[in-house]
């Protein structure tokens, strides 16, 4: 099974790529992030016509996630946590996997810049609400998958050049704290559970040659509880869609499991 996850920054302005990234990957399940579109404007019947199921959290011009996938998912939800400004950051589904009971968490976590303004207290206070709720998650259901736009550096290894990142937001002591919290209630990051060392991003930015000049970070991420670890088979950026015409500035990140 192949499931990838993908910060498209806007599905309807790149949606030409993402049609030609599923005809060439053939994924089975896909993590939307950044679809910035409402519901009723999701271009469901694009993608069931090349046979995947959508189901959307979305919001007007910013945020919004979405699971495409060519079976069902069960039980779909869009009130993991409470978001104070009701914003559409999170899509939760359960699958069945290897005959377990699977949570899917597509997650699209606030950037928080500028520090020293409301927008990093809301990403703060937005990673305190999701860790404890994925830590009663985890005592109901050990089998978790969480991907999605994290908008964290996790270490010095994950951005080109780590001094410039001190005290952003993505990559502040604190947020990474938040990160490593996460893991240690009982899942892997799975790239890095790969790759002890490997330097590769998931994202560049559009200003100043970044992609160009491969000034990148690695803020997408996927995290598997312990319990499906021995089911993971490899994990693979894919940078072809972010060197198309029109690319969204991240690239899909590939999940194949046993």
């Amino acid at each position: 099974m192949k499931i990838i996850s993908w910060n498209v920054n806007s599905v309807r302005a790149r949606i030409e790529n993402i049609l030609n990234y599923i005809k060439d990957s053939q994924p089975d399940l896909l993590f939307l992030q950044e679809i910035k579109t409402q519901n009723e404007n999701f271009p469901y019947e694009t993608f069931k016509e090349i046979g995947y199921n959508s189901y959307v959290f979305g919001q007007k011009s910013y945020n919004g996630v979405a699971f495409l996938a060519k079976s069902k998912i069960e039980n779909v939800r869009n009130d993991f946590i409470k978001d104070k400004l009701n914003q559409s950051r999170i899509i939760t589904g359960e699958i069945s996997l290897f005959k377990k009971k699977t949570k899917l968490i597509n997650i699209y976590v606030p950037n928080g810049n500028p520090v020293n303004t409301e927008k990093y207290e809301y990403k703060k206070k937005w990673l305190d609400s999701f860790v404890k709720k994925a830590k009663k998650e985890l005592a109901i259901n050990s089998n978790l998958i969480i991907s999605g736009d994290f908008n964290i550096i996790p270490e010095d290894i994950d951005v080109y050049d780590s001094k410039r990142y001190v005290n952003d937001a993505l990559f502040r002591l604190e947020i990474r704290k938040k990160y490593r919290e996460l893991i240690n209630l009982g899942f892997n990051d799975i790239y890095r559970y790969f790759n002890k060392s490997k330097q590769e991003y998931t994202f560049w930015d559009y200003f100043a040659g970044s992609w160009q000049k491969d000034y990148g970070m690695r803020i997408d991420h996927f995290l598997v509880s312990n319990n499906l670890l021995e089911n993971i088979k490899s994990i693979n950026i894919n940078k072809k869609p972010r060197s198309e015409t029109k690319p969204s500035d991240h690239t899909p990140i590939e999940l194949e499991i046993n």
